[in-house]
């Protein structure tokens, strides 16, 4: 228990109701406890601005309650019987457990406040991370956000970035860096209905190689297709767009004007899925999810606005179907 300059503890005064079944106000403990803290009453009165005769009083009405000393006093001396050693042991902790069980109480009260940085796929922002960084924003009105939508690789610590998300076939090798997995997104291999009347609908992965294909990230020498079969073994599929973008929304364009076939987030083609704009194949060959992943430089220290908005978002993803 720390010392206060409060004569109550941290303010609040016992119920009147309580008193009786106890036997003794708690303002007495604590009174007893500062004074014993303290070294003295004419000490504990200075320091809680209370006058000597009316801790000496409190105390005295406590050891009557009691039927017991706690506390040998004279002009010269100062000290505590055995059992005032082991009753003020026991209220220290008690008034300990009393300001803990306050401290909680207020901190309920207290509204997050901060700067949070983060990058995210533009993709991403454009389906559930957008509107889900919007609702925190709503909810915490004192936390500032800084978000940049990006399609690249970021530095966090350089950047200073509190949060970089990505969505990925697996999380990234981060080797300083902390990743927490906030969920998966469905992969579906689509293409438009003009092209799969033109080329017949495929039946098995070998039948794309005919096909026109687009791709997703930065020119390499190969792309590849990583397919489940329906025994659940895992297969490849290595293919040459030709075309080739970094950004979801354009590939997504590509594939409905009928340029080739791709492989897009289910939450991207949902609606044109729906609205016939596209064709889902292969439906029994479906890709393997991608690891949507948070990451940041350490848990240790972190901002309370930074893990809440983390909290937030791994909550977000737990209860979205669909995904």
């Amino acid at each position: 228990m720390t010392n206060s300059s409060s004569s109550t503890v941290h303010g609040i005064r016992p119920s009147r109701t309580i008193a009786p079944a106890l036997g003794y106000d708690l303002n007495d403990l604590y009174y007893f406890v500062q004074v014993v803290d303290y070294g003295g009453f004419a000490s504990a009165g200075r320091a809680l601005q209370l006058p000597k005769s009316r801790l000496s009083r409190r105390i005295a009405m406590l050891e009557q309650q009691l039927g017991i000393k706690l506390i040998h006093r004279s002009t010269r001396s100062f000290f505590m019987t055995e059992y005032g050693q082991a009753y003020y042991a026991r209220c220290k902790t008690m008034l300990s457990k009393v300001e803990a069980a306050q401290a909680l109480i207020e901190s309920a009260h207290v509204q997050p406040c901060g700067t949070v940085r983060l990058s995210c796929p533009i993709a991403l922002l454009h389906t559930h991370v957008g509107a889900a960084i919007i609702a925190f924003a709503a909810r915490y009105p004192e936390i500032k956000i800084e978000l940049v939508g990006m399609n690249r690789r970021t530095d966090v610590i350089r950047e200073r970035l509190d949060i970089a998300i990505y969505s990925n076939a697996e999380p990234c090798d981060t080797q300083d860096l902390v990743v927490r997995v906030l969920g998966h997104a469905t992969q579906y291999l689509v293409a438009s209905p003009s092209l799969c009347e033109r080329l017949g609908r495929p039946r098995k992965p070998t039948d794309l190689r005919s096909w026109p294909s687009l791709g997703f990230g930065l020119p390499t020498p190969g792309h590849v297709w990583l397919l489940t079969a329906p025994n659940g073994t895992q297969i490849s599929v290595h293919y040459v767009p030709r075309f080739v973008t970094t950004d979801l929304l354009t590939l997504r364009k590509a594939v409905v004007a009928g340029l080739g076939v791709a492989q897009l987030p289910m939450m991207m083609v949902r609606d044109q899925l729906a609205d016939g704009a596209l064709f889902r194949i292969l439906p029994h060959w479906p890709p393997r999810r991608d690891v949507i992943h948070a990451v940041f430089s350490t848990r240790k220290g972190m901002p309370a606005a930074v893990r809440l908005l983390l909290d937030f978002l791994a909550h977000r993803f737990e209860t979205t179907e669909d995904m």
